[in-house]
């Protein structure tokens, strides 16, 4: 499954301008049509709607999320929680017509990639959180994802979890170490290497390999990266382009390397140690999955609760542990240190959950793409990967 396509092809904003001239309402919400009744106080309960496999679950049974069970037992608030986002563009096309005519949705937590987050907050489709309620999001957020240029001050949305995109590959069978995003292109990995598929999960870290600066990239920085690819693929350099299914052909040793996401690929080194994660020397994208309260929630005081109860370090700390991604609350990472159990004390020691200040400095958020650019951008890009 992909965490991370015909509304992204044509330009999600762009589509909806058009929308708008064919007897749709117009797809914008002011501040003051965002928000309804909050039904919290006499209502203890709210929805929220998460991907699979993306919450802590019980050893013994997998119904059970002790995370979400602890909220439920201290607030008194009954959490629905569904495993129904798959893919940022269907989930989108799922809720879309209900917030384009002013309607609720029937969820009052989401999350989604932060670059179909951008998406929301530039339609006005969020409401913004009470930081009144959130005292361990004020205090705990980690400082590289406080300011995504889509969302400044992180006033609609708060990441649920991040992670890096950056390249796995087999050093074993490669017998040699990689360190930049230009050894992909080295002549003994021919046919070789894969690439994610996504614009949005592709382009950041191929434009780092040219040295650019991924928070204020131009549109000539992305075209300069698809004549490279264009010349790879006609070489048959690239193997192919792929979603979350590039495990697979590295697992096999169809393909040496790859770009990767650095939760899979910590996952994989379980079973398959010889996998490495590299961030190359260039840098790499550090991006998240954020949680959204959408327009018309009817329990937003509640799940303004529950945002800020995944903020205790307590509690990050035992989802990390969980899902293997890039903590957004790096005061979990001494929680787990102080663990009895060894595996568990030693994932404070992984840089890929909790980075270490060299990694850090060469981790970015990539400067979202705008609804103008994205017709012409996604036209150029899917025509290279065949989409």
């Amino acid at each position: 499954m992909s965490r991370r396509n015909l509304l992204r092809a044509l330009g999600g904003g762009a589509a909806l301008g058009a929308l708008a001239g064919c007897g749709v309402p117009a797809a914008y919400v002011g501040p003051q049509d965002r928000a309804a009744a909050d039904r919290s106080a006499r209502e203890k309960k709210l929805t929220f709607a998460n991907w699979p496999l993306y919450i802590d679950t019980d050893d013994e049974d997998e119904s059970l999320r002790p995370t979400l069970a602890a909220f439920e037992e201290r607030s008194g608030i009954s959490v629905h929680y569904t495993e129904e986002i798959n893919d940022n563009d269907e989930f989108f096309g799922k809720i879309s017509p209900a917030l384009l005519n002013g309607q609720e949705t029937g969820r009052d937590l989401i999350v989604i990639s932060d670059w179909m987050c951008a998406r929301f907050v530039r339609l006005g489709w969020v409401q913004e959180m009470d930081r009144a309620r959130q005292p361990n999001v004020t205090k705990y957020l980690d400082p590289l994802l406080r300011d995504p240029h889509f969302d400044r001050g992180r006033k609609s949305t708060v990441p649920w979890q991040s992670g890096i995109t950056g390249i796995a590959y087999n050093r074993k069978a490669l017998g040699r170490e990689l360190r930049s995003v230009s050894d992909l292109w080295a002549d003994d990995l021919r046919g070789k290497v894969t690439l994610l598929s996504g614009l949005d999960e592709a382009f950041a870290l191929l434009m780092q390999g040219d040295g650019v600066d991924i928070t204020r990239w131009k549109e000539d920085d992305f075209h300069a990266v698809c004549d490279r690819v264009q010349k790879l693929v006609d070489s048959r350099h690239i193997r192919r382009f792929t979603g979350n299914d590039y495990l697979k052909d590295l697992e096999s040793g169809d393909v040496l390397a790859c770009q990767a996401y650095s939760g899979d690929v910590i996952q994989l080194q379980a079973d398959k140690p010889e996998i490495e994660f590299l961030i190359p020397e260039e840098g790499a994208e550090l991006w998240s999955e954020s949680l959204m309260i959408p327009n018309l929630a009817r329990h937003k005081a509640n799940a303004e609760l529950l945002i800020d109860h995944y903020y205790d370090p307590e509690v990050a700390a035992e989802l990390a542990a969980w899902v293997n991604y890039v903590c957004p609350v790096p005061a979990a990472r001494d929680v787990l240190a102080n663990s009895k159990d060894e595996e568990t004390a030693a994932l404070a020691e992984d840089p890929l959950i909790f980075p270490d200040d060299s990694m850090r400095s060469r981790l970015a958020i990539a400067r979202d793409i705008t609804p103008e650019e994205r017709p012409g951008l996604a036209k150029r890009w899917n025509g290279i990967v065949g989409l």
